[in-house]
């Protein structure tokens, strides 16, 4: 019977990597979804530490479900070479961790651009990358995020449709309320032929990021549908950006209408967490 298998980006908990490493293993998650690194983003380590990763990942019996790239979170109207080169760096951080999926967006588009003119260019660009990382052995998914090309469900399906396949589906049903876009049953519809695995992450259509299952993103009835039907274990990564106090303090003059706000990040994490785990063990 096909199960969920739990994974998180962990720098939202702490910065530290070995913190990371520590809540993990000590909540029960089986994989990281690694996009900071002690404060560092992926593109951005060294060789030496890289190495020091793997180890590290090796020792507390982690694995990566997925590379938390940014790759894609760019203009699309900026050159695409420097961009390739980027990406040529993550894929050899890729293979050095032995993951086999990268996150990648699919690039944002100029303030009030007409979508549909973009779509042949979308495409392109993230074909550019679907071809260098066959190259490596790798499976890209496309994370849908607001004001880039693959923001809403339609616009997913177009680009998941272009590749037959080697492009997959990070189903971020959190993205989608925040969009304007019903994650079930539209999107979740639409979209699940192509689903690699989720993140979890909840909202409000008022803007405001609350814990898994207090929003509209209906997390627990698209995890329930789809692992009824699951042929494969599927991953769960828990992305909760929620707000804390610190953050909170850094946005002076704003007001937030959102009644989960969190002392620590980490007290967020830990919330968020037990509540992810609560709506998998259901499911």
């Amino acid at each position: 019977m096909a199960k969920f298998l739990k994974s998180a980006f962990a720098d939202e908990y702490n910065k530290e990597f070995d913190k990371q490493l520590e809540v993990l293993t000590a909540k029960g998650f089986t994989h990281i979804e690694p996009r900071g690194i002690d404060g560092t983003f992926l593109a951005k380590l060294e060789d030496d530490k890289v190495k020091e990763v793997k180890a590290k990942l090796k020792s507390a019996g982690i694995g990566i479900s997925a590379m938390g790239s940014f790759l894609g979170k760019y203009d699309i109207v900026e050159p695409l070479a420097p961009h390739l080169e980027v990406a040529k760096r993550i894929f050899d951080i890729s293979a050095e961790l032995e993951a086999s999926r990268v996150r990648i967006f699919s690039f944002y588009l100029p303030d009030g651009a007409n979508r549909a003119d973009y779509k042949q260019e979308a495409i392109e660009r993230v074909g550019k990358l679907v071809e260098l990382a066959d190259t490596y052995g790798l499976t890209l998914c496309h994370e849908n995020e607001a004001r880039i090309y693959g923001e809403s469900p339609e616009c997913c399906r177009e680009l998941l449709d272009a590749f037959g396949g080697k492009l997959r589906c990070v189903f971020d049903m959190g993205n989608f309320v925040l969009g304007g876009y019903k994650p079930y049953p539209e999107a979740y519809e639409l979209l699940k032929p192509y689903i690699e695995y989720f993140h979890i992450k909840d909202a409000l259509s008022t803007g405001a990021i609350v814990p898994p299952a207090c929003g509209e993103a209906s997390i627990p009835e698209i995890l329930l549908d789809y692992i009824k039907t699951a042929d494969r274990d599927t991953i769960v990564t828990l992305e909760p950006h929620l707000q804390t106090f610190e953050g909170l303090s850094q946005m002076k003059g704003m007001e937030f209408d959102n009644p989960y706000v969190y002392s620590t990040r980490e007290e967020a994490f830990l919330d968020a967490t037990r509540r992810l785990f609560e709506i998998t063990d259901r499911a």
